[in-house]
């Protein structure tokens, strides 16, 4: 194939690269580096065609689809702290940018996977989410759900893609998706945590660090969107992606602390103070992955431990990199 990935420089985006890439498929990338990175495309620079410009310039996104027959849709306003401080920002990226990017996979005749999100489920905590569950929304008037609120017109506007015109669209909703290059700068627990573990600073958990969650590795997840962005059965459809070992926030920090070898204390803040007065949290978010599984055979096979490594890992090279330019930039 020749595939768009759109938020190709981001987490998730760079390592869909690699893997395209080392199935033979050719590969454009569309990213306007507001949340992604080139050093996440250094392996691939010379073998990716990178076209700079945002979703929401229609004429950038035809450049970047032009002779492409697959788009993998993941770029978007990404974490927490970008969705509460820049709503307005956030909801226009998320909702115009993908029905531009639908409306120009629609003339191209390419097929199309959504990536959306977990939190279409609001603060529904019942037991192993499935795909027809309701979403349980707070107020729009706090900013908090506008992501949710955005993600699930997102993914209305596929189904009718695929329903009204026939577009192969497959939708996604991945849960707490984690591994190398993530970052914590945009609210992502995990790359926060070991990043403040491996500095010696204390580790940041909010509120009481009782709500759970399922976390499920980067290099698990990536060939489930290629598995099910080819398979037929799965157009029209919508499908959880996550991992099926569940641990509170109190809980990861300890497996952080275990894993890194860390003496660093754990420190519990407030809600109001990390974000803003009456932010709201869920209590706990779990999928259930039968769908995915039942159709192309996706397990979550790489462990909370393992994936806490790889993160680590990361950390400590890219730490090692930058100071090693902080030397030569001081000869």
């Amino acid at each position: 194939m020749r595939a768009l990935i759109t938020g190709g420089a981001g987490f998730i985006g760079s390592h869909l690269v690699e893997h395209l890439l080392a199935l033979g498929h050719d590969v454009v990338v569309l990213d306007d580096f507001s949340t992604g990175s080139a050093a996440n495309l250094a392996r691939t620079a010379d073998v990716v065609t990178m076209v700079r410009g945002s979703i929401l310039d229609e004429a950038a996104v035809a450049e970047a689809t032009d002779g492409c027959d697959t788009v993998f849709h993941l770029a978007a306003a990404v974490g927490v702290h970008t969705i509460v401080n820049r709503p307005l920002e956030s909801l226009r990226k998320n909702l115009l940018g993908t029905e531009t990017v639908l409306e120009v996979a629609r003339r191209q005749g390419a097929r199309l996977l959504l990536v959306s999100s977990s939190e279409v489920y609001g603060k529904n905590s019942k037991d192993r989410l499935d795909e027809y569950d309701d979403r349980v929304l707070g107020s729009p008037l706090k900013s908090r759900w506008s992501y949710a609120a955005a993600k699930g017109l997102d993914e209305l506007m596929a189904y009718c893609y695929w329903r009204e015109y026939g577009m192969r669209a497959v939708i996604v909703r991945p849960f707490n998706i984690v591994g190398p290059r993530q970052s914590g700068h945009f609210g992502m627990v995990l790359p926060t945590l070991v990043g403040q573990a491996l500095a010696g600073r204390p580790l940041t958990v909010h509120g009481d660090g009782t709500q759970r969650r399922c976390f499920c590795a980067v290099c698990d997840i990536v060939p489930a969107l290629v598995a099910l962005v080819t398979d037929r059965r799965a157009y029209g459809r919508a499908f959880n992606l996550g991992g099926t070992e569940e641990v509170s926030v109190r809980e990861l920090a300890d497996r952080v602390l275990w894993v890194t070898g860390s003496h660093s204390p754990v420190v519990h803040v407030p809600y109001e103070r990390a974000y803003d007065q009456g932010f709201e949290d869920m209590a706990r978010r779990m999928p259930d992955t039968t769908r995915v599984r039942q159709l192309i055979g996706f397990r979550a096979r790489t462990s909370l431990d393992e994936v806490i490594a790889a993160v680590a890992a990361d950390q400590r090279e890219r730490a090692r990199e930058t100071a090693g330019a902080g030397i030569e930039e001081s000869r």
